[in-house]
């Protein structure tokens, strides 16, 4: 058997303001073409034909919308589908774990695309670095984040009045990963009212403006948070400067 040479470089590209459905596809675009590379990897039988998997780190913001994972309940949106479009508020129900939960400007989307055999195969893992990374993050902060037990995400006042900062929820496919997790920096927080934030009702939502008393820029936040994440990962990235998917 070949052995596939590992590639812990990832291609950051920051997506700016953009609709859940675009930025949706276009995650979905990347995925088919690491997937392509590993199918093809596999048929080969000459190492010089053997081509590294590409990683990437996308950040983005989206419109107002919530999103529905795939083991979730539709009556944990607490207001109809009619009402989200008066309150132009989109809707989907999408192919990641976990239940509802919400987007929308002000808070930091961030979607890993990685093959995690160039890293390692454990869901587990993967997950709990990923909340480690924000866990680090908000430290700079001087906030003391952690997590609860049972519950995926990254929460403040675990002991005394918990609240989610970040939602985590992925998808992973031949073991490369799509959707990822929401950091609130300046999140308007009453969109959570209508819905009950990843199932869960009886802890509340936060973001860092509302802990810190003022607003963060999103700008100052993102590199902190990609080197918490290169920190944690191991990984070394190379920023792409256009917004185009960059051929493997």
């Amino acid at each position: 058997m070949l052995i596939t040479p590992k590639n812990k470089k990832v291609y950051f590209q920051d997506w700016g303001f953009i609709p859940y459905a675009e930025a949706w596809q276009k995650q979905k675009n990347l995925v088919e073409k690491i997937v392509q590379i590993k199918l093809a990897n596999r048929k080969t039988r000459s190492v010089q034909e053997i081509l590294a998997t590409p990683n990437y780190l996308i950040f983005c913001e989206h419109p107002p919308v919530y999103t529905l994972g795939k083991n979730g309940k539709i009556a944990h949106l607490l207001i109809t589908e009619k009402e989200c479009q008066e309150k132009k508020i989109e809707f989907f129900p999408i192919d990641r774990g976990g239940d509802i939960t919400f987007h929308g400007p002000g808070q930091i989307v961030g979607y890993p695309i990685l093959d995690l055999e160039n890293f390692f195969t454990d869901l587990h893992l993967y997950l709990r670095k990923l909340e480690q990374a924000i866990i680090s993050l908000l430290q700079e902060y001087n906030l003391e984040a952690g997590r609860i037990a049972g519950l995926t995400g990254v929460w403040l006042g675990i002991n005394n009045n918990p609240r989610k900062i970040a939602a985590i929820g992925i998808r992973c496919s031949r073991w490369v990963t799509m959707h990822g997790f929401a950091l609130n920096i300046n999140t308007d927080l009453s969109f959570f009212n209508h819905i009950i934030p990843c199932g869960i009702s009886d802890k509340a939502v936060t973001s860092l403006a509302k802990e810190l008393g003022y607003n963060v820029p999103l700008e100052e936040v993102k590199p902190k948070l990609i080197a918490a994440l290169s920190q944690e990962f191991e990984w070394e990235y190379e920023v792409e400067t256009t917004q185009t998917e960059r051929e493997g």
